[in-house]
């Protein structure tokens, strides 16, 4: 078991990428950075496996991203040479490796689609009614790179959004 505290980087663009992780509890951001920004690419919640996932033909040994915990996280390492093991020698982790490969894409797939909504406030309300958590865990500085918004914007839409729930 890992540990890794809050604002400690689990992976960056320097470090050889060797192994996805399980996530067992806490919250943890993956993010690029454009010049002198930070754009978060995606959040985890705990119970699902993170991690760059590496290019398929195996050259490719740092990321491009970065893994952040944003809380205080517990994960398990699951090294690449382990999982490939396991697909060569038990058909069964070729079927688990399917199901979670048809997880993280469809996970992608929801992540373009909010990308492409035009309207900030649109974006904000997909995101915010698709998620699973509490999103009051997430920094808003973070959720505002993630929805492609200035957080002033963000801010603005939220406290727009609010009283119109309170009242509902």
């Amino acid at each position: 078991m890992i540990n890794v505290k809050k604002n400690k980087y689990l992976l960056s663009p320097i470090d050889h990428n060797a192994c996805l992780y399980y996530l067992i509890k806490g919250l943890v951001r993956g993010f690029i950075k454009v010049g002198k920004k930070d754009i978060t690419t995606w959040f985890s919640f705990g119970n699902e496996i993170i991690g760059a996932f590496r290019n398929p033909d195996g050259n490719a040994k740092h990321s491009t991203e970065y893994i952040q915990a944003l809380e205080d996280a517990e994960l398990i390492c699951i090294p690449y040479k382990l999982i490939d093991f396991l697909y060569e020698n038990f058909a069964e982790a070729n079927i688990i490796g399917r199901k979670m490969l048809a997880h993280q894409y469809y996970l992608a797939s929801e992540r373009a689609i909010l990308a492409r909504i035009p309207m900030a406030t649109e974006r904000y309300r997909e995101f915010e009614e698709n998620s699973k958590v509490e999103l009051s865990r997430i920094p808003l500085r973070y959720m505002a790179t993630y929805l492609g918004m200035r957080l002033e914007t963000l801010s603005r839409i939220r406290n727009k959004l609010t009283p119109t729930r309170l009242v509902s």
